[in-house]
């Protein structure tokens, strides 16, 4: 092998190894807080979220908000759905994360004890458990919020982060 070759494939090996490296030392997953999560903050267009590229096409939202109900899905890292006005223009109104964020840490799998350890002034709430199978530990805005995690009542891990709140449908 010439020395060319050499110092080339060395050169690119290095190259690939510095972009894993800016990867794995990069911002992490997107940060989810009380003004939202990522990319998309509470109060944005959908327009403005549609140009960054955070949320897939608009369409019909939970029926039984009425006939002009909107949402979209996020786009990755997130997974979840983002609710909108009911009139033009179009802003959020709320999003729900069901995977690809964290919150101080804790993402879709952390337990109210981690939750608590994280959000000491959190409230858990078990209002929601009869009918969607989540407790909900909601976040205050003084402490750290305002956002809430759905717990799963069987699992006993976070199925979902809501800011402001998780958006129920079902």
């Amino acid at each position: 092998m010439n020395s060319s070759r050499f110092l080339y494939v060395v050169g690119a090996s290095a190259a690939v190894a510095g972009v894993g490296a800016a990867i794995a030392l990069g911002a992490g997953p997107p940060k989810i807080d009380g003004s939202g999560a990522g990319k998309v903050k509470i109060g944005d267009t959908y327009k403005q979220l549609r140009a960054k590229g955070a949320v897939g096409k608009i369409g019909p939202g939970c029926e039984f908000g009425g006939p002009n109900t909107r949402s979209a899905r996020l786009k990755a890292p997130l997974k979840g759905y983002v609710n909108f006005t009911l009139k033009n223009p179009r802003k959020v109104t709320d999003v729900t994360v069901q995977g690809g964020g964290k919150a101080r840490g804790l993402g879709v799998g952390a337990t109210i004890k981690q939750i608590k350890a994280k959000f000491p002034k959190a409230k858990v709430d078990h209002s929601a458990e009869q009918v969607f199978q989540l407790t909900l530990v909601r976040i205050p805005k003084g402490g750290g919020g305002k956002f809430e995690f759905g717990v799963s009542t069987k699992t006993h891990k976070t199925e979902a982060i809501g800011v402001p709140y998780i958006g129920f449908c079902d």
